[in-house]
């Protein structure tokens, strides 16, 4: 088993890992090759398979983990937070701003479209952090509700299911059309539908 890094050597598996990333963002999981990765990062076979000892397997779990990581950490600090409608409202634009900068560099995209379908290993990853997504938005959600802004028998997790995948689509859209038009849609009307539940109620 290999033993704890020193700092250098977790900055150079770290290096390794965000090259890797972006050599799979442009050629895909199964085109790209370990001389590619190699490339990229200016590393040899030998410090490449030091750090991932299993190959290319292992070092997509973990470029999996790292791109899983930057779509929540992308949403930061707004999605831990969405306890008021401008909250939610600020939420929403920095998701449109952070996908419409990133383009074909969506970590995102990536996850679902590449990475997240080559080993059972990355698709753990994938559907943890669909997980962590949806709770902290029915964390959202709850909190809305407990201020007394919608009413309280909406399902929060089930109003949390149907932004996420509103947002993959949005997204997948994006990235085969270069146009953000049906991300900013699937926000704002979730989101208006959710502001009317509270008209409804009253």
């Amino acid at each position: 088993m290999r033993g704890e890094l020193t700092a250098k050597g977790r900055a150079t598996r770290q290096r390794i890992v965000e090259g890797a990333a972006a050599v799979l963002r442009e050629r895909g999981a199964a085109l790209a090759t370990l001389d590619d990765i190699m490339a990229r990062t200016g590393t040899s076979k030998g410090q490449l398979f030091h750090y991932f000892p299993a190959g290319k397997d292992e070092l997509l779990v973990a470029v999996a983990q790292f791109e899983a990581d930057q779509v929540l950490e992308d949403q930061q600090p707004y999605l831990g937070c969405l306890d008021s409608w401008e909250a939610w409202q600020q939420w929403r634009d920095v998701v449109v701003e952070r996908y419409e900068a990133q383009g074909d560099e969506c970590p995102l995209g990536s996850l679902f479209l590449q990475i997240g379908r080559s080993t059972p290993g990355t698709r753990a990853i994938v559907i943890e952090l669909l997980r962590q997504w949806q709770d902290s938005l029915a964390a959202g959600i709850r909190a809305l509700q407990a201020a007394e802004l919608i009413p309280a028998d909406i399902d929060a997790d089930v109003r949390a299911a149907a932004l996420l995948a509103a947002i993959q689509g949005g997204v997948s859209i994006l990235l085969s059309t270069g146009r953000s038009t049906h991300l900013r849609a699937a926000l704002d009307q979730w989101i208006a539908d959710l502001r009317g539940t509270s008209h409804a109620a009253a």
